[in-house]
């Protein structure tokens, strides 16, 4: 049933063994670095390319700061203690999210709220999160109070799903309004612009991951970024266990965490990084190919929304119905094509079963329907 696509994918990555969904690609001087810093035998989280990568991200997004962190979940959690979320305390962010951000808020002892999502993006619609504030909120002692609850909603964590920006302005003049910290989740969107924009550039604070399979990879890594010096301090401060500096005595005044990239992981991030131009580009070269493939097929390629640049970071494509999908799903796998179905909505977890949500019919109407397919580099 699925033959064309199948050997259309084969045939765009020559291969006709197994095809990963999305691999890294060495092609630079990951090698002559990791030596390097093998050799320097600062391999742990202070050296050179650590503060090389936080000054290269840092100019290539825009953002005035970034702090280099051991992976995207450390990051956001990060994110949130700096957005001064605890216990009890909500956070707002949609239910087509990985399962990360919602791992986060929970390590604050705080409690997410799900808000659907736009169909055009698969990132939290502005529309739907200024309806749930408008109709579930006060905003007293410039703090959003949910009526319901009586808690404060502390934070807004957007996504921007598989390298694709969100309508990122609209929420963050949202945010604004009802005093909501705002933290761009862009783990997936390194090299995504929203309006010549870097994502993760909009918000008080963005997180990036840099895990084996983004479109840059240290084995595991992340970082944050922002223009507000008083928070990019506090991060660096929390993810060196909160050690007051000295020439040689120990002590540390906060509850911190070893959070820090390792320099070893850093030395590979920073010859990564040299190639994130072509590996942009090579990507959206490649969601051209599938684009005009799938035009002339009766599925969906999905893509990316007005006023956008994707990284197109995992390409995807919309089938009629959840049963065709599981079909396309089963019958690739079985021929070695990796494909995957998008994440069960948080809500459904028995995690956040219990969590508040307004109307998700995209979200569910996209849990059904979206698949992920082979999206590494074709150099």
């Amino acid at each position: 049933m699925f033959k064309n696509i199948i050997n259309f994918i084969q045939k765009t990555y020559k291969n006709k063994g197994f095809i990963p969904l999305h691999e890294p690609k060495f092609i630079g001087n990951e090698k002559k670095y990791l030596n390097e810093c093998i050799d320097s035998t600062f391999v742990s989280s202070i050296g050179k390319f650590v503060d090389e990568f936080e000054r290269k991200i840092a100019n290539y997004t825009g953002a005035k700061y970034a702090v280099a962190i051991s992976n995207g979940t450390s990051a956001l959690h990060i994110a949130l203690l700096l957005a001064n979320v605890k216990s009890n305390d909500e956070v707002i962010t949609q239910p087509l999210t990985f399962i990360a951000t919602c791992n986060a808020i929970s390590y604050c002892g705080a409690k997410p709220i799900f808000i659907d999502v736009d169909k055009e993006t698969m990132g939290l619609s502005p529309v739907a999160l200024n309806e749930f504030l408008e109709k579930n909120t006060l905003v007293k002692n410039n703090q959003c109070i949910n009526n319901k609850t009586g808690k404060v909603i502390k934070a807004c964590v957007p996504m921007h799903t598989f390298g694709h920006p969100c309508r990122i302005d609209k929420i963050k003049d949202i945010c604004d309004k009802y005093n909501i910290f705002l933290i761009e989740d862009s783990a997936e969107s390194v090299g995504s612009l929203y309006k010549n924009k870097h994502t993760g550039t909009f918000g008080k604070i963005g997180v990036m991951s840099f895990n084996g399979n983004k479109i840059i990879t240290s084995g595991g890594g992340g970082c944050i970024v922002t223009d507000d010096e008083v928070l990019a301090k506090k991060a660096k401060h929390l993810t060196t266990t909160a050690k007051v500096p000295h020439e040689w005595k120990s002590s540390h005044d906060l509850i911190g965490y070893n959070y820090r990239m390792p320099n070893l992981n850093a030395a590979l991030l920073v010859a990564q990084f040299e190639n994130l131009d072509i590996f942009v580009l090579k990507k959206r070269e490649l969601a051209n190919i599938y684009k005009d493939f799938f035009n002339k097929t009766d599925y969906s390629f999905f893509t990316e929304s007005v006023n956008s640049k994707s990284n197109y970071w995992l390409n995807s494509i919309i089938f009629e119905n959840k049963q065709i999908r599981d079909e396309f799903l089963t019958e690739t796998n079985l021929q070695g094509v990796m494909t995957r179905p998008i994440w069960t909505l948080m809500n459904k977890l028995p995690m956040f079963e219990d969590a508040e949500c307004g109307d998700l019919l995209n979200a569910e109407w996209l849990e059904e329907r979206v698949v992920n397919i082979p999206s590494s580099v074709i150099l």
